[in-house]
């Protein structure tokens, strides 16, 4: 199984989530449009699971969405998945975006990026470093691994919705979206992820591996 990190941005660095019921449209999104059968971009999610037989074209085992990009952990269940599914989420939502907010033009710019996991230190670091991007709203200091308030970084996490990082620690989120199992796997408990986490932002080694993940 191959893993990739995805990233896509809002042109010239542009807001694309501007309200929560935005986060929940695109966390919605990703698994309807994770189908090899084709959903209109107008698609009702409870008619879609009513109606629709599913057959995922990646599978989603992390995810991250922040004020202006996103991160997505995937591997690919069918030839040439990502594409297709990066393909039918950004149109899809930019449609949405477009029609809420009276706006045209483009929404993303241009291609995804698409990072190939080699190496068994990067697959293991790359789902912390998606989990913690939220750090950057609030402890932005933590890519330099000189948090020393753990007590306020780990609130502040479990209190950001938009991210896979509470369905690994325990609290179901929205884990319809993701497969837990391999990661689950290979990070251990939800005790020990946070305990990992805590390293990563205190020990500046650690953290400032980060820098060369995009």
């Amino acid at each position: 199984m191959e893993f990739y990190h995805l990233i896509n941005r809002g042109v010239d660095k542009k807001i694309t989530f501007l309200e929560d019921s935005d986060y929940v449209r695109f966390i919605h999104d990703l698994y309807v449009f994770n189908n090899v059968n084709n959903v209109g971009p107008n698609h009702r999610f409870r008619e879609f699971q009513s109606q629709y037989v599913r057959r995922p074209l990646v599978e989603i085992h992390a995810f991250c969405l922040m004020p202006n990009h996103y991160h997505l952990l995937v591997s690919e269940l069918e030839d040439n998945g990502i594409s297709l599914f990066m393909r039918k989420i950004n149109m899809g939502y930019a449609k949405y975006f477009n029609e809420k907010y009276s706006r045209s033009g483009v929404l993303w710019q241009g291609t995804f990026k698409r990072i190939h996991i080699e190496r068994d230190a990067h697959f293991l670091y790359v789902p912390y470093y998606i989990h913690l991007n939220p750090l950057d709203l609030t402890h932005s200091e933590w890519r330099t691994g000189n948090i020393l308030d753990m007590t306020s970084v780990m609130e502040n996490l479990k209190k950001y919705r938009w991210s896979s990082l509470l369905d690994y620690l325990g609290q179901k989120n929205f884990p319809s979206i993701i497969n837990k199992e391999i990661l689950s796997e290979n990070l251990g408990t939800a005790k020990n992820q946070e305990k990992t986490i805590q390293q990563i932002i205190s020990i500046s080694d650690l953290a400032q591996g980060s820098s060369s993940i995009e």
